[in-house]
């Protein structure tokens, strides 16, 4: 039975304006002091691996898409009879795509049952079938999933770094490269037939294990005379790309030119990126989110995705390096912040350049009618630069959350940047110093002035290189640039050219805002709307005893 509810009262409308204007400010909290938690609108390029390890955080760290590992091995380990729900359930699958996510799901490892041990270790049974033969194991497999998820999971990246050397501890291949382009072609026929929205991601490679091996599988690719007239049986490319920002770049920029010297439009994804916690130290993990993020954009990736959310109990078996943005505790990194500033500040990125690369990195990202400067030093030396304005200020955003405003002098913004922290006399550092974001409200095309002569050595003696994290400053991070929904199936209509920083044409506008000047919490401004409208407009009509929802 619904119990009785009171009447409720008529509250005297001096009251009611006070009321209204004190929870107002309380809600806003504009204190100096606050340190504001808000949650950015997260632009569905930046991404991060397993963020249902922790959705939360996830939704903190504004990821905007993810991705899923589904192993066939574990789906149907006794016979193609079973259907056992793998890694994870339907609710927490329901919920990440309620939190906003695209998710990717990864097809890897073949039962036992199912493996073709003849050609070798993961190869399926009846491969080289025909697709609607019952005994085409692989086929039936991939029918199964992509029904399954069709319209929760439409994208779906066919087997993980094929590349590696079967006698690799960390091999998960052991056919020959045509066998994989068979594995492909199946999965891209059957996934197209069972979900015409299905998106193919070819496998993630590691480049490094085989430098080779992309060029020889895109040969056998182009002399395959059915493969062009089926988008050579795959939409999307896929790196793993890790530690070394500028070689990123390059590497993301050479697998490019590959494609397009066989005729080949593909866009990259870069679906693992980091830095090993056993090579760098916390703080520079965070220095590779900004200056890696920076590159990858400006080498083309039209998404980046950071392996991977949070550590978990698994690890010490599979991967028992620290990867996590989150501690397995639950304790964020630093690289926690500095990913979350830069999804903020790289937001509805339309392409970058790296414009400058001598002893100071810059990248310059165009985002519509705003524009982000990276900037970091690539030796020991601290470094001063002198940064031309676009307009009459400027946010300076580091690593550690702090923001700030700056105005430039006579022009130019004046920005001082700390040595990276490698032996002394090494001519590149794999991570650059501590780098910074200069985020100007106005295009890359507005007009500068020249540039002035770089500082002299006796300009810098007196430039401190930081050796401990410093204290962050509260701060509140601005709501980032709405981005469109993505489409299901990627169509570029061009590859960028890995010697001029190459801006991809495929990338959806976004829908460009100003960037915020108050310090009013994102998601909140309505709360200070809906007060003064309560107070201003409505209060003498209906405080009468009107209820309003809570929010």
């Amino acid at each position: 039975m619904m119990a009785h509810r009171p009447r409720s009262r008529r509250i005297p409308l001096p009251r009611l304006v006070l009321a209204a204007v004190l929870a107002a400010f309380i809600l806003l909290d504009l204190s100096p002091q606050a340190v504001v938690s808000a949650r950015a609108i997260p632009d569905y390029r930046f991404g991060a691996v397993e963020t249902y390890a922790n959705p939360d955080a996830a939704t903190e760290l504004g990821a905007g898409w993810t991705r899923i590992t589904f192993e066939w091995a574990r789906i149907q380990p006794g016979s193609p009879d079973e259907w056992i729900v793998s890694p994870i359930s339907d609710d927490v699958l329901d919920n990440e795509i309620a939190l906003g996510r695209q998710v990717v799901g990864l097809l890897i490892t073949t039962p036992g049952w199912a493996t073709d041990s003849e050609r070798g270790g993961g190869v399926p049974q009846g491969l080289y079938l025909p697709i609607d033969d019952p005994n085409n194991h692989w086929a039936n497999f991939v029918r199964s999933i992509t029904t399954r998820y069709a319209g929760r999971i439409d994208h779906w990246t066919i087997w993980n770094e094929p590349e590696i050397f079967p006698d690799s501890p960390d091999a998960t291949w052991g056919g020959s490269t045509e066998d994989f382009i068979q594995l492909l072609r199946v999965a891209y026929l059957v996934a197209k037939q069972a979900n015409p929205n299905a998106v193919i991601h070819m496998a993630g490679l590691s480049h490094w294990h085989n430098d080779l091996w992309f060029g020889q599988f895109l040969d056998l690719l182009v002399a395959d005379p059915g493969a062009r007239a089926n988008n050579f049986y795959f939409d999307v490319a896929t790196l793993h790309l890790y530690h070394e920002p500028e070689k990123i770049y390059e590497i993301t920029s050479l697998y490019y030119q590959q494609m397009r010297e066989r005729g080949i439009s593909k866009p990259i994804w870069i679906a693992e990126t980091n830095a090993y916690l056993s090579r760098v130290s916390e703080d520079e993990q965070a220095f590779f989110m900004f200056q890696a993020f920076a590159l990858e954009i400006a080498a083309g990736a039209q998404r980046i995705g950071v392996y991977k959310m949070a550590d978990t109990a698994t690890d010490s078996a599979a991967d028992p390096e620290p990867f996590g943005l989150v501690r397995a505790d639950g304790g964020r990194r630093s690289a926690f912040t500095a990913y979350r500033f830069a999804a903020v500040y790289l937001a509805g990125f339309r392409g970058g350049t790296w414009s400058r690369r001598d002893t100071i990195s810059q990248v310059t990202v165009d985002r519509g009618d705003k524009t982000t400067l990276v900037l970091w030093t690539r030796s020991p030396s601290a470094q001063r630069v002198m940064i031309a304005s676009r307009t009459t200020e400027a946010l300076l955003v580091d690593v550690y959350g702090s923001v700030r405003t700056i105005h430039p002098e006579r022009g130019y913004y004046d920005v001082t940047l700390s040595g990276a922290r490698c032996a002394q006399g090494t001519p590149d550092c794999a991570i650059g110093g501590a780098p910074v974001m200069l985020v100007e409200n106005a295009p890359v095309s507005a007009i500068t002035a020249p540039l002035p002569a770089s500082p002299t050595p006796s300009d810098l003696e007196d430039i401190p290189t930081p050796t401990s994290t410093p204290t962050p400053t509260p701060i509140i991070i601005p709501t980032s640039t709405p981005t469109p929904t993505p489409t299901s199936t990627p169509t570029p209509t061009s590859t960028p050219s890995p010697t001029s920083a190459p801006t991809p044409t495929s990338l959806p506008t976004p829908t460009i805002v100003p960037l915020p000047t108050s310090d009013i919490p994102p998601g909140r401004p309505w709360l200070l709307i809906g007060a003064l409208a309560l107070v201003l407009g409505g209060a003498a009509a209906t405080a009468g005893g009107r209820r309003f929802p809570r929010r």
